[in-house]
């Protein structure tokens, strides 16, 4: 992360609380295209499709015109590239099945999860040190996932699918070198394939909705911004802004997730609700822990300056 001036870390915190703010309100968005009839395949068909353009734009933007090259003539980063393409592609189809099922509360548990389940991979696969308040933050998170499966009377499997399946593509894309947006651009290229090709058969029997109403073509070509634009503002902001704040905002999603499951009328029994007093209690020591990390950095940084 790099120091910013005081105006440019404001745009930074704004940019991140906006990032966010859309991942937290695009339930509504594939909501309203199923309204229209869109499956879940053909929505995330058209995300393959039309996040390769906007993608594109915003390589070309960065200047990362030869280093996308460069990860396309390395079979090494194509490897990653092509598993963390099937993982985020994974991710898509089962978040967006799950918010079009009444599902929303799952979602939102896995979207809690994720952070914890980062910090408790970071441990195993990286060897990153957990400090107690980590594992204060994890205990509860798994005591509420626990707690969760007597709420619904089995594993919440979606909820652990869509953390799991996040948690790996945030792994895999710990080890390639490779930027936010060159990378999307290429998991979206390898995904476009078959995308593409279930779009074209799709309209040629008759079932796509591409091209049947204004509303239905406005939506479908909507997945590219949908898509792109809140990868593209959290890379700016994550790195312009300390950890603590990125700490605090990524619950923002989740949260605003859950507001949207609960006015939708999802069962929300108070076994359930004891389940996400856990997670947000997890959630809450995490933020801490990353906050106050953040602040002995900062000490230890002033205290190492020189003195004018």
């Amino acid at each position: 992360m790099t120091q910013s001036a005081p105006g440019e870390s404001r745009l930074a915190l704004g940019a991140g609380i906006g990032c966010y703010l859309l991942w937290g309100i695009v339930p509504l968005v594939f909501q309203a295209m199923d309204r229209l009839g869109m499956s879940s395949w053909e929505i995330v068909a058209n995300r393959t499709v039309w996040a390769v353009p906007l993608a594109l734009v915003f390589v070309l933007m960065a200047g990362q015109g030869r280093e996308l090259v460069a990860a396309l003539k390395s079979p090494r980063t194509m490897a990653w590239l092509a598993l963390s393409a099937l993982l985020i592609g994974l991710n898509w189809s089962i978040y967006i099945w799950a918010v079009n099922s009444g599902r929303v509360l799952e979602t939102s548990l896995g979207y809690y999860i994720i952070p914890l389940l980062a910090m408790a991979a970071g441990a195993l696969i990286f060897h990153e040190r957990i400090d107690r308040l980590g594992m204060v933050a994890i205990g509860l998170a798994a005591l509420g996932v626990v707690i969760q499966t007597v709420a619904i009377g089995g594993l919440p499997l979606v909820s652990l699918a869509l953390a799991l399946s996040f948690g790996g593509y945030g792994i895999v894309r710990k080890r390639v070198a490779a930027s936010a947006q060159t990378g999307l651009l290429i998991e979206c290229l390898l995904l476009m394939g078959p995308g593409l090709a279930y779009v074209i058969w799709l309209q040629h029997s008759g079932a796509g909705h591409f091209g049947a109403s204004v509303p239905a073509t406005a939506w479908l070509l909507a997945c590219g911004p949908v898509t792109a634009v809140p990868l593209v503002l959290f890379s700016w902001a994550a790195r312009r802004i300390p950890l603590s704040s990125l700490g605090f905002l990524q619950f923002i999603g989740p949260t605003i997730g859950f507001g949207i499951g609960v006015t939708q009328g999802e069962a929300f029994t108070p076994v359930r609700a004891i389940s996400f007093i856990f997670i947000w209690g997890g959630a809450a020591v995490f933020a801490y822990g990353a906050w106050r990390r953040s602040r002995s950095i900062s000490r230890a940084i002033a205290e190492a300056a020189p003195a004018e």
